[in-house]
């Protein structure tokens, strides 16, 4: 590669990540692409040096990425000292139910209601709209079933209040052994360990 390619790349670069410095959310990859005049899969493979940057080097920026969407994210390494610079109060915590709630649907998505209840063995109603109007979870769209429940997911401000970078660093859960191990066990004596 020559020089003047090299000072290109550089140059492109530099203008995606300042698209993504400007932009007060999440920016997609066809955007990026269409602002730029380039291809998507220019813009993936300059998205990829930059989140390589990021991560190696000792720096308070991430990439998060959401599908075929992206933002600048402070690191989550350094969330206090942010809360503290910007004179936020203690982030306030999730109930268990909102919790189990939560990752039934992180793991689950799209999940409707009704799923969420029989995997909790209660109605979920109420702490479902609690997650919606703290803005963790997203309608979907709807099923094509009788009366056509809402699909649920998880939302960018999931990935922002748990400090994801995408949806695969959730760690790794065997749904196949823990069921096997409820079925064995009885679902109270696996939620005690």
């Amino acid at each position: 590669m020559d020089i003047m390619e090299n000072q290109e790349l550089n140059t492109l670069s530099a203008r995606i990540e300042a698209l993504l410095f400007v932009s007060s959310g999440m920016v997609s990859i066809y955007q990026m692409a269409k602002s730029l005049e380039i291809t998507e899969s220019e813009v993936e493979g300059q998205l990829s040096d930059l989140d390589r940057h990021y991560k190696m080097g000792n720096h308070g920026i991430r990439l998060m990425r959401i599908k075929n969407k992206v933002q600048l994210t402070t690191a989550p390494e350094i969330s206090k000292t942010i809360e503290a610079f910007l004179g936020l109060e203690a982030t306030s915590t999730l109930s268990q139910a909102a919790l189990e709630t939560l990752a039934i649907i992180a793991y689950k998505q799209p999940v409707t209601r009704p799923e969420v209840d029989v995997i909790r063995g209660v109605n979920s109603d109420g702490v479902m709209r609690t997650l919606l109007s703290k803005g963790l979870i997203e309608e979907l769209g709807r099923a094509e079933t009788p009366g056509r429940p809402i699909y649920y997911g998880t939302s960018p401000e999931f990935m922002q209040y748990f400090g994801l970078e995408s949806l695969d660093a959730l760690p790794f859960i065997d749904f196949d052994a823990l069921e096997e191990n409820i079925n064995v066990n009885g679902a109270k004596e696996v939620l005690k360990t």
